[in-house]
């Protein structure tokens, strides 16, 4: 999940807000403040407000702290973390690799709940020690919520339904045992289906005997489960159909050209629109010096065409996803989702070898199924 809204870096990752995040974050204040107001009725409304805003802050600032520490153990092990993304149903962090060993996946999955657990039992200490303080009640109410709020978040992440933390330390359990890295994410991907099936029916049954939202919550954070259970084990399938493929046996070797000093509203004119293509790659003294697309184009006014030439308007070498032919072809498929392409350019030593298209990827993989039926995967949507 990408967020839409870019707050900063800790420790060199990314955190970021998904829309999401502001409704939930709406509804944990107007929860928290009919919640306070019902205990406390003598307390302001002012009070009330503040009080709910700051602890639904602190709230997520406990859900940043957790997914910041499956990012630090994962760094930890020598593995790249793009950001940390806040959302509707709390956090996630965009750890690019699988952990190379059991140890090390455990490790990376059971730190988000000791973390979570250990500012749970810290707030409850510290509101216990103010037990008897009429001046800081205000700051006990909110101790107090968010302990159990965080001992809450950490047991429900230690249930065994993969993707969630718990699923991920099942994995690494099954990782140790058997030996199979796949093996053992098939396994707790399904059981990842199981528990968010249970979650959908209880949701929907507690709905339909009085739950009202809450039962509707339940079973949508169940269809989430259910979801990212099933791209989970549809990637196993992915990686296992790709196995030993590499590049050169899906790019495509005829390359549409464009001379970087051609102006943008002759390339418009004799190139997008004809022949209907929507990647061009940009050559000067027969070297790549970049590719353009109709995202590039539109950024140009208009009026500007013919007098701007294409290594202008262009997406400079520098700044492409490039790949080579020998690279396995699941890596390129990870870059391609990891930055929304459709297309990767195939370089070598600056000189163009071909295109690889999510399209021919996808053409492969539907010949591969009909040729030895293996399962049938799902590629990510992506943006040129």
């Amino acid at each position: 999940m990408r967020s839409h809204i870019k707050i900063g870096r800790i420790f060199g990752v990314r955190i970021g807000l998904h829309y999401s995040w502001f409704l939930i974050a709406l509804l944990i204040v107007f929860s928290l403040s009919g919640e306070y107001r019902l205990k406390y009725p003598n307390w302001s409304h002012g009070l009330v407000l503040a009080l709910s805003i700051t602890t639904a802050f602190l709230f997520f600032l406990s859900l940043l702290l957790h997914e910041l520490s499956h990012s630090l153990m994962a760094k930890a092990h020598g593995l790249s973390v793009r950001e940390i993304t806040l959302f509707a149903l709390g956090g996630v962090a965009s750890i690019e690799q699988d952990a190379t060993n059991a140890r090390s996946e455990f490790m990376i999955a059971v730190v988000g709940p000791l973390t979570s657990a250990g500012i749970g039992l810290t707030c409850l200490a510290v509101a216990h020690a103010l037990v008897g303080s009429a001046t800081l009640g205000p700051l006990r109410a909110l101790l107090l919520w968010l302990g159990y709020i965080n001992l809450g978040l950490a047991a429900f992440n230690l249930i065994p339904g993969y993707p969630m933390d718990g699923g991920r330390i099942l994995r690494a359990i099954l990782w140790w045992k058997t030996g199979s890295l796949d093996r053992s994410t098939r396994i707790a991907a399904r059981t990842g289906q199981i528990v968010a099936i249970v979650f959908i029916a209880l949701g929907i049954v507690g709905y339909f005997t009085g739950g009202g939202l809450g039962g509707l919550w339940i079973a949508f954070i169940g269809w989430f489960i259910l979801q990212a259970a099933r791209e989970s084990y549809i990637e196993i399938g992915l990686k296992r159909s790709l196995l030993g493929v590499r590049v050169s046996d899906v790019m495509t070797r005829e390359c549409p050209t464009v001379d970087s000093q051609m102006s943008l509203q002759t390339f418009v004119e004799e190139q997008l629109l004809p022949t209907g293509r929507r990647f061009f790659i940009v050559t000067e003294a027969g070297r790549v010096a970049g590719l353009i697309t109709p995202h590039e184009v539109k950024h140009v006014d208009r009026a500007l065409w013919p007098v701007t030439r294409l290594d202008f308007a262009m997406r400079p070498l520098s700044k492409l996803r490039a790949i080579t032919p020998n690279s396995p072809l699941i890596k390129a498929l990870e870059v391609m989702a990891r930055e929304e392409l459709n297309q990767l350019p195939v370089i070598v030593d600056g000189y163009l070898e071909g295109i690889l298209s999510r399209e021919k990827i996808i053409s492969y993989l539907q010949t591969r199924i009909e040729l030895q039926g293996d399962d049938r995967v799902l590629l990510p949507a992506g943006k040129h």
